[in-house]
């Protein structure tokens, strides 16, 4: 038995080719690797693993927040210029409120690596009680967003410090993480002692 509240993660990797069988998908694994590093709590994974195309997207997301009651949803992938790129339009079709600082300090981080970092379209949203994120398709730039690039000058906060205070405000679990991996940022007065 745990300390920590348990906590119900849905994760999404859209990819007409991986969904195919033409080659395996990466950005589930990764995610969940970093993730299982970075998060004290007990976690139970919801994933899927779909083809890009917007009401298959969507659907998915509903199932997962309504359905499946998830905390968190992170998706992979079709955030591009691509026609087929239809996962923000997808997320953005199910969200009660738009949180448009996560996309904007992804492409902060992206961009000190490649000038393209401004072709992606990365959105999160809140639906209910749980945080969506759209996440690049790459397993390193999944990394470089969630984590940040805390030694790099000047230093760039990856977007996962965030997430636990964000779920604290919209009534999910409390979020504790492992401060070595990503060490998440709550004012004094949100911080849970403990005993």
């Amino acid at each position: 038995m745990s300390d920590f509240d348990a906590v119900k993660i849905g994760l999404v990797s859209v990819s007409d080719r991986a969904s195919s069988g033409v080659y395996q998908d990466q950005g589930i694994p990764a995610l969940q690797a970093w993730l299982a590093r970075a998060i004290k709590n007990p976690i139970t994974w919801a994933t899927r693993l779909i083809p890009d195309d917007a009401p298959g997207i969507s659907a998915t997301l509903i199932e997962l927040v309504d359905a499946e009651h998830c905390d968190l949803v992170l998706t992979t992938g079709g955030t591009g210029p691509a026609p087929r790129d239809v996962t923000p339009e997808a997320t953005l079709a199910v969200a009660h409120k738009e949180m448009p600082g996560f996309g904007e300090q992804m492409r902060q981080i992206s961009l000190r690596f490649v000038p393209t970092a401004i072709l992606s379209r990365q959105v999160a949203v809140i639906r209910g009680k749980a945080l969506v994120i759209n996440l690049p398709g790459q397993p390193k730039s999944i990394a470089e967003t969630l984590e940040g690039l805390p030694s790099a000058s000047p230093p760039a906060h990856g977007i996962f410090a965030a997430v636990p205070y964000c779920i604290d405000l919209i009534g999910g679990p409390y979020l504790e993480t492992d401060e070595a991996v990503c060490k998440a940022f709550r004012p004094k007065s949100a911080v849970r002692v403990r005993p």
